[in-house]
């Protein structure tokens, strides 16, 4: 499928994929009164059709759709950009909400939910992703013996290969790298990563780290570049 460019309107699209029309209209309606532009899909692959024509700065995705299941349209959709997913799920099983954190999904919200945190999410998720294509290049690139890590470019590469990471992933190990030896809090991550930590599970960050060691680290059970500092939080490992 089409890579997934980030538009350059003044007002950020949205793509919302739900079947259920009411739940369209209710989101929809409340994201059109905060001044974003919003377009919907109620099935898998209209979703993929509609992503494949145009641009969007997030995309709202339910899991169980017809014809084509959010799973895959989350994996469809991250192999070819970056553009953020929040995942809207009505399981409750933990093994759901770290699936679609696998596979790409920058937060999830389980239904039901109020408007106010669903509102607060998709805020936050923008005004990170927003913020993030606002920074100044100029950033000098983190070479650590096989890694290298390009703030500018969002790039990555290990013992000369390419590796591809999702939005939250790279900012978690950015936020991580700028300061090594520094611990950080999975609070203090989520608020850096996500603009809040609120109505996020902690153990969401645990997912993202767990992945970026499988991507980075020869042996990801037994770490070294980015490191647990049991009962705190997390470091990137302290280069002097």
């Amino acid at each position: 499928m089409a890579a997934v460019p980030q538009m350059a309107q003044e007002a950020p699209r949205i793509l919302i994929v739900d079947d259920e029309q009411s739940i369209q209209k209710l989101l929809s309606s409340a994201l059109r009164k905060d001044g974003y532009d919003v377009v919907g899909a109620h099935d898998g692959r209209e979703a993929l059709d509609r992503i494949d024509d145009g641009a969007f700065d997030l995309v709202v995705l339910d899991l169980m759709l017809p014809k084509v299941d959010g799973f895959e349209v989350c994996r469809q959709v991250r192999a070819a950009s970056s553009v953020p997913i929040v995942m809207l799920t009505a399981r409750v099983e933990e093994i759901d909400k770290v699936l679609g954190l696998e596979l790409g999904a920058d937060d999830y919200i389980t239904k039901p939910f109020s408007m106010r945190e669903f509102r607060s999410r998709i805020k936050a998720v923008l005004r990170r992703s927003q913020l993030t294509r606002a920074e100044e290049p100029g950033e000098e690139a983190l070479v650590d013996g096989d890694l290298e890590i390009d703030f500018d470019k969002r790039g990555v590469t290990i013992r000369g290969g390419e590796v591809r990471l999702t939005y939250v992933e790279f900012e978690i190990l950015a936020s991580l790298a700028r300061n090594p030896g520094r611990v950080y809090s999975r609070q203090s991550l989520l608020e850096r990563v996500w603009g809040d930590s609120a109505y996020r599970d902690p153990r969401t960050v645990d997912v993202h780290i767990r992945h970026l060691r499988e991507k980075l680290e020869t042996d990801p059970k037994r770490p070294e570049l980015v490191q647990t500092v049991r009962g705190v939080g997390y470091r990137y490992r302290d280069r002097r």
